[in-house]
């Protein structure tokens, strides 16, 4: 199975080549514009692979929740690749990917959504499966609440920048955390590549970012209204 992956849900975006069991990335950490080494890396990547893009399987991309600019890269690339190709896309879920840096088979994944707000969701990994029970949702990190019954790991940025209003039903419930994971472009293809053997692949034109969230910026009133300056 062969299958290019792109993650820009957040700065430190990256790209990686799946080649049956073997996965090389590269991470575009430290540009400003992603946008204008993303589509050298991947000629990169392909031609060290001695792979026509048209050999591909499939182009995954993390389709969010996360930077709203970045989704739109990510997902305008891989569709933009995979009409001149003709190969089908997989949009995968940034809050799964990283749901594969935690420990254990019970992970709760939240990240920093700006504006106060963190995205949020939980899973059962089983291997390279992350196997939704909370569905990605947006709320304030004192709304978090974990599914009910067993101990989590926590992944994300929500548990650094956060920290102080998780509430604290969550935090005594978690086995461990990694706040500092960020999604990578190996996970969006191996959680791809179960999505390719079950037939799961999108016609390009209809592959959409997972915003979560439709909303880029507070009002004046809505800053104002929580403790910020107009």
């Amino acid at each position: 199975m062969k299958i290019l992956a792109i993650e820009t849900s957040c700065e430190r975006a990256s790209v990686a080549l799946l080649v049956d069991d073997d996965i090389v990335e590269h991470r575009l950490e430290g540009h400003a514009n992603h946008s204008e080494y993303l589509l050298p890396t991947l000629r990169a990547l392909l031609g060290n692979a001695g792979l026509p893009i048209a050999t591909l399987d499939a182009i995954a991309f993390g389709a969010g929740p996360g930077a709203f600019t970045g989704l739109r890269l990510a997902c305008g690339v891989a569709q933009g690749l995979g009409m001149g190709a003709g190969i089908g896309v997989v949009p995968i879920c940034s809050l799964a990917a990283l749901a594969l840096q935690g420990e254990g088979s019970t992970v709760f994944v939240a990240t920093d959504a700006r504006m106060g707000e963190v995205y949020s969701a939980a899973y059962r990994v089983d291997g390279e499966q992350a196997i939704e029970v909370q569905v990605p949702a947006c709320s304030p990190p004192q709304h978090l609440a974990l599914p009910a019954g067993e101990r989590w790991f926590g992944v994300g940025s929500a548990f650094r920048v956060h920290e102080a209003g998780i509430p604290a039903s969550v935090t005594a419930r978690l086995s461990g955390r990694n706040p500092t994971a960020v999604p990578r472009a190996a996970d969006i293809a191996r959680l791809a590549a179960g999505e390719v053997r079950e037939g799961r692949l999108l016609a390009p034109e209809y592959a959409v970012p997972l915003y979560v969230r439709d909303k880029v910026a507070l009002t004046t009133a809505e800053r104002l209204a929580r403790g910020g300056r107009a």
